[in-house]
């Protein structure tokens, strides 16, 4: 009877736990901002791309930095910043104002906005040593996010590289 006892107690506990962490996550966890797509909101970028080369495992982070500029007459909007692996993170700063960090599980209703005729950049940092040894060898990452201009609501942005101990 003690036995039945028991196991009825971790099974409450169980769920109970369950439903809590289940709660917690829905209540901290922010939805994707949606935004209004513009005709005036014209997105530009030179370099989609960039290749770091070889990248020391035991060098430290590795940055690059990208240029968006609005060629529009509207505002151009910026928001649901995602990196394809959790060893890179990507931030904007905006007249020289610094988003959040932003990485492979992150979820923020940030909203970066460009004036007209005015750029952001987008900072990209990888660590080579996040994988530990065993993440040697060809690398590459993306960086998406999603833009209110009405021919370029995607934004991608590709870097490669080659990690050796």
């Amino acid at each position: 009877m003690n036995d039945k006892k028991i196991i009825i107690g971790f099974v409450v506990l169980t769920l109970l736990i369950l439903v809590g962490g289940v709660y917690i996550l829905s209540v901290t966890t922010a939805n994707p901002v949606q935004v209004t797509s513009s005709q005036n909101a014209k997105v530009s970028v030179d370099q989609k791309t960039h290749d770091w080369g070889t990248i020391p495992y035991s060098g430290g982070n590795v940055t690059k930095s990208f240029t968006i500029k609005n060629t529009g007459t509207d505002v151009l909007q910026l928001t649901n910043i995602k990196t394809s692996c959790a060893c890179t993170f990507a931030q904007l700063t905006i007249d020289g104002k610094t988003s959040p960090k932003f990485g492979m599980h992150t979820t923020s209703s940030w909203v970066g906005e460009v004036a007209s005729g005015k750029e952001a950049s987008l900072m990209v940092v990888f660590d080579p040593d996040f994988h530990g040894p065993t993440g040697v060898g060809p690398m590459e990452r993306l960086i998406s996010m999603q833009t209110n201009d009405i021919n370029n609501p995607n934004l991608e942005f590709s870097l490669k590289g080659v990690v050796v101990k």
